[in-house]
């Protein structure tokens, strides 16, 4: 992680010292830049405004990806049915739906938060989908002959089989997340947020300002995965780090 980082810098740095300024600025100069907005109030209402709209539309998509995803587990017609559906609607690009949900529900908070949880729901619902097709027979079998009701077949066999599928459909959808929310948040403009900071940024031509933007982009995105979700994978699937 380290070497990569500063692999990604080098080329960075290697970049600004061969263009002017105004269009590549150095490392040096935009992390200064970084390090003066974090310890303004208008960067924390920046960062509050992505954070809670990415937790609303992250948490829904799991909700209902994991939820349908073992429903599917349970009855075969639906997880057909509902497989095929998301492949063939995850490929239409999320952001593709930004105008028709601004049109349904208006400018505001929900049509960025349904885009969000409609790009991180596929993979969430299509890894514990898949997850469950590996699920032994005979575990399912002996469930049921046990008389286990489809709620118990749920929690008793399909959850624990498929934890570690689950966990990592959940970092993919957070990836796909976190793109559709700074998306959504430079097309459709609203509010306070990252991706309306970093389009400002641009329209204004602040070079500087887009750098920070994107570095601060960058750094939320590697915190969150590799830190929060990694420890917490780690803590649930402890035995396979043992």
């Amino acid at each position: 992680m380290v070497v990569a980082i500063l692999f990604i810098l080098l080329i960075w740095q290697t970049a600004a010292w061969t263009l002017p300024d105004f269009l590549m600025p150095g490392v040096p100069t935009v992390i200064a830049r970084l390090w003066a907005d974090i310890q303004t109030g208008e960067f924390r209402q920046v960062l509050s405004g992505s954070l809670t709209r990415l937790g609303f539309g992250y948490g829904i998509a799991l909700l209902f990806g994991i939820g349908l995803g073992l429903l599917g587990g349970v009855m075969y017609f639906f997880r057909e049915v509902l497989k095929s559906a998301i492949i063939i609607l995850q490929s239409i690009p999320s952001i593709a739906w930004v105008p028709l949900f601004l049109i349904l529900m208006g400018f505001g908070n929900v049509p960025i938060i349904v885009v969000i949880a409609l790009a991180a729901f596929f993979p969430a619902a299509l890894s514990v989908m898949n997850a469950t097709e590996s699920v032994l027979k005979v575990h399912v079998s002996a469930a049921r002959v046990m008389g286990a009701s489809p709620w118990g077949m749920v929690r008793r066999v399909y959850l624990p089989a498929v934890m570690p599928e689950l966990i990592t459909g959940a970092q993919l959808a957070f990836g796909n997340a976190w793109r559709a929310l700074i998306s959504a948040e430079m097309l459709i403009g609203f509010g306070k947020g990252l991706g309306r900071s970093l389009a400002y940024a641009g329209e204004t031509a602040d070079m500087i300002g887009v750098m920070a933007n994107i570095l601060t982009i960058a750094i939320l995105a590697t915190l969150i995965d590799q830190v929060l979700l990694e420890n917490l994978k780690r803590k649930l699937l402890r035995y396979q780090y043992v």
